[in-house]
């Protein structure tokens, strides 16, 4: 059955993949999306390929979450609601505390207070892009405790070099496991803790008024379109533009470090499910591979598929808030709605790769962000 859609932040890199997919499945879609300059610079009419690609196509309007008035504006008539508007940088969330709190759990509570308070709006799904961040470090094994979910790991052993995780009482080394929805919630960033409150609130607050909701826990998602101009999110992009300006790689850490990267046609695919079958209705899934690839993994993939040798140095920086370790286990997003991933990370990176070539080279603004970080006590 056709629907009117409206994606929040749906100029942004999910979003509009999103909306081109629903046009061509029939549904109507609404955008609203205030182009913030840090994803698509200071002339999104005229740069951002993003808003580019879904401008004439959808209704945009212009507005911010965190106004009611422009919520008032999109929200009559829509039946589904798509809320991937929130700021994203889990480094950047921990010294622009009042912003990340404003934008993602004020802009969730304006669209939950307007439903909860007027009828008259005919929205009967909301779809929440939550994040594996609410996770904190990952899921373990113990030798000695069995499962684990161990806390974050202190500065004092970091800044000696030694970033694995530990756990109380646990001398074996930890082995990792995927995450599971009912892994334990301890989130590491503001940005985490913000994504963790925006889930919960949708859920809580949607089945109190007899609207479906159901919450996607995306891991790190990748692939042609996502923003190359955003210094604070996306390392893939980030490494991208350094290795094309033939400027280094500094990893963090010892490098080994490691996430589950999802390529964005699978994410668009696992979230049309989300929207469209029945049985997606009050759940929560992990939006992954199931599969863990470490930072040197990344950065050596992009060096050869670029043809650019350029110096990857291990540095032993930190940021504050990042975690270890995270991947995803599928089993329920896969049993429940038939969600199977379908590109893998060689797959992915070779079709990202050559979206970015053929591209004009962007300038890195990655040396700002890193100056940044540290002026604020967040880079150590």
């Amino acid at each position: 059955m056709l629907k009117k859609i409206l994606i929040t932040g749906g100029a942004g890199f999910i979003g509009s993949n999103l909306a081109l997919k629903l046009l061509a499945k029939g549904h109507e879609v609404v955008v609203m999306d205030n182009l913030s300059e840090q994803i698509h610079g200071n002339n999104p009419a005229e740069t951002s390929p993003l808003y580019n690609n879904i401008k004439g196509k959808v209704d945009f309007i212009k507005g911010d979450v965190c106004s009611k008035a422009d919520w008032e504006k999109v929200l009559p008539g829509v039946e589904v609601v798509v809320h991937f508007a929130a700021e994203t940088g889990t480094g950047q969330s921990m010294y622009e505390i009042d912003k990340y709190v404003n934008v993602n759990i004020g802009g969730t509570s304006l669209l939950l207070d307007l439903l909860a308070n007027n009828k008259s709006y005919p929205v009967k799904k909301v779809v929440i892009a939550s994040s594996r961040s609410i996770y904190g470090e990952g899921k373990y094994i113990s030798e000695e405790a069995g499962v684990v979910f161990p806390n974050h790991r202190s500065v004092e052993e970091m800044e000696k070099g030694d970033f694995d995780v530990k756990y109380p009482g646990c001398t074996a080394p930890l082995k990792l496991v995927a995450t599971d929805e009912d892994s334990k919630i301890h989130p590491s960033s503001v940005y985490g803790i913000t994504k963790q409150n925006q889930e919960q609130m949708v859920m809580c607050v949607c089945k109190s008024i007899g609207i479906d909701a159901v919450a996607l826990r995306y891991q790190n998602v990748y692939g042609p379109g996502q923003s190359l101009k955003n210094p604070y999110t996306g390392i893939l992009s980030i490494f991208s533009t350094l290795i094309r300006n033939h400027q280094p790689l500094n990893i963090f850490e010892d490098g080994h470090e490691s996430r589950d990267f999802v390529y964005i046609d699978d994410v668009v695919n696992a979230t049309i499910l989300a929207i469209e079958n029945e049985k997606a209705s009050g759940e929560i899934f992990n939006v992954g591979t199931g599969v863990a690839t470490s930072v040197l993994t990344v950065a050596a993939t992009l060096v050869k598929k670029y043809g650019i040798d350029v110096p990857v140095t291990i540095t032993g920086n930190f940021r504050l808030g990042d975690i270890r370790h995270n991947y995803a286990d599928i089993a329920k997003i896969k049993q429940l709605l038939g969600f199977v991933p379908t590109v893998d990370f060689e797959t992915g990176t070779s079709k990202f790769v050559d979206w970015v070539s053929s591209l004009e080279i962007a300038e890195s603004k990655f040396e700002s962000s890193v100056a940044e970080m540290k002026a604020k006590g967040m880079l150590k």
